[in-house]
């Protein structure tokens, strides 16, 4: 992944992304759903992993088969949204190492505040890719790369559902290096800072909370 942005074009990835945009989608079809496209996503944001090969004995033969190179990657759910990415990807990547940032978005300055940080060891040799289903303003987003930086991260991905050209702007500003894969760049923020046409507030039509 060179590109800074890559949207995720996939005829299934946007037609259950259309469901996921429909208001009237029920929680649990929008939790599957979530599920669903986040797997798809996973797999395109992991299409480089580096890879070795080792000797297996089929029914048939020995032979070096390809595997994945160097230390577990590791998947990192802003939370509590993130989760619901998270929960997918693991399914198609089980043996990944998972770490959990909570941040929470003050409605008032729109900037991020912490409460909770937990991630694996050995950052610096791990993919790091982060997960969460908005990239709204960005300012959470940069926060949360902030402190996986600070814990040694060195080779890091964003991956979202959506994003709005203002957090996409922050990103890059404040982590160039830091590639971002959506599966929609939408139009703007509202003054609330929220997605536009977007789906809404992720966490809440996940968890039923609203």
């Amino acid at each position: 992944m060179q590109e800074h942005l890559t949207v995720v074009k996939h005829p299934l990835v946007q037609h259950k992304l259309t469901l996921m945009r429909e208001k009237g989608t029920s929680t649990a079809v929008f939790r599957q759903l979530l599920r669903e496209i986040s797997q798809l996503l996973a797999y395109e944001v992991t299409y480089e992993l580096p890879m070795t090969t080792r000797t297996i004995e089929t029914p048939m033969q020995e032979m070096d088969a390809p595997v994945l190179a160097g230390r577990k990657l590791a998947l990192i759910s802003i939370l509590r949204a993130g989760n619901g990415l998270l929960d997918g990807m693991l399914e198609l990547i089980p043996s990944a190492r998972v770490g959990f940032v909570g941040l929470y978005r003050d409605e008032e300055t729109l900037q991020p505040v912490q409460y909770y940080y937990k991630v694996p060891d050995q950052m610096d040799n791990r993919l790091v890719i982060v997960v969460d289903p908005m990239l709204a303003t960005g300012n959470s987003s940069a926060a949360a790369v902030d402190l996986l930086k600070k814990s040694g991260a060195r080779d890091i991905r964003f991956l979202c559902l959506l994003a709005a050209p203002e957090g996409v702007a922050r990103m890059k500003e404040a982590h160039p290096d830091v590639p971002i894969l959506t599966a929609s760049l939408d139009d703007s923020l509202n003054d609330a800072g929220y997605i536009l046409p977007g789906l809404g507030d992720a966490g809440d039509r996940m968890f039923g909370t609203k």
